[in-house]
């Protein structure tokens, strides 16, 4: 609309090629915050969001970090981030109470645009992932439309929490959406990630439907998640929507790298365990079974 202000999104960062985020060599833009706390988290610093305690300021060494006074949008102070000066080495995020990261901006969709143009030749498109990408769903779905537009089409990367029947102008312009089911039954879904899984299945459903769900994924953690459970599920769901046979169904082993320290003993799925999860899903129906 004619005067309408951008939307602007918290970016934690952009990553200029990505071969494992979709097919291709895609940029993938990270946005920070999540409504989801999985034990398994792999981006554990992108879940909260800075609160501009300062903690993480006299942690720094390369002296990336200062508090400016007053620098907030209400006049409050705020960690300021040099990224010219930053080494990336994580220190910023130990030394937070929260594990959160300092390292954000806002940006719109034209900033994220204009940070890839040069790039542009080499990418197959655009992932969004996060945290948690469909809590900004405004900026979400103008990326999607200006990406669009721009020859970049976007995947969106999400744990399947925001409504997306609710936002049709989002789910046409984007390529595609790639769902994590967590868990699959309710108790299960809780305990794993402190939150339920009803929004999770009815967008299962609804994207199935509409004919871009490109990808179900299910991260296979002994002892934490109901993963035959969760292939038989989806499989139902797919199935009822015509979509078993050419969504992809990754099958994804857990692995401790960029977990939380406490998570780091977790143990992994074995290739039998894997094999047969596999097997379970291609005799429900699902055509395109893969294993991470």
């Amino acid at each position: 609309m004619i005067g309408q202000q951008a939307a602007e999104g918290l970016v934690a960062r952009v990553l200029y090629s990505s071969a494992v985020d979709g097919p291709g060599n895609r940029a993938v833009v990270f946005l920070q915050g999540c409504d989801f706390d999985c034990a398994y988290c792999h981006n554990p610093e992108t879940r909260n969001l800075c609160d501009h305690c300062g903690a993480c300021v006299g942690a720094c060494p390369a002296g990336a970090l200062s508090i400016a006074e007053g620098g907030g949008e209400g006049g409050e102070r705020r960690v300021v981030w040099d990224e010219t000066v930053c080494r990336d080495c994580g220190a910023c995020v130990r030394a937070c109470p929260k594990g959160s990261s300092p390292k954000t901006r806002r940006m719109t969709a034209a900033e994220i645009l204009a940070r890839l143009e040069r790039r542009k030749p080499f990418l197959s498109g655009i992932t969004v992932s996060g945290g948690e990408c469909g809590l900004q769903a405004a900026f979400l779905e103008d990326l999607a439309v200006a990406a669009r537009a721009a020859g970049l089409p976007v995947l969106v990367d999400t744990n399947g929490s925001t409504d997306y029947s609710a936002r049709p102008r989002l789910v046409e312009a984007a390529e595609g959406f790639m769902l994590d089911v967590k868990a699959w039954d309710q108790g299960v879904h809780r305990a794993l990630t402190l939150a339920g899984n009803d929004a999770v299945k009815r967008n299962l459903g609804y994207l199935a439907g509409a004919g871009k769900l490109a990808e179900v994924r299910v991260v296979v953690a002994p002892g934490l998640v109901d993963a035959e459970a969760c292939v038989r599920g989806i499989a139902e769901v797919l199935r009822t929507a015509g979509a078993a046979g050419r969504t992809v169904l990754k099958l994804i082993a857990f692995r401790r790298e960029g977990v939380r320290p406490a998570r780091v003993a977790l143990p992994g799925p074995g290739r039998e365990e894997l094999e047969a999860l596999a097997a379970l899903a291609r005799s429900e129906g699902m055509g395109n079974v893969v294993i991470v």
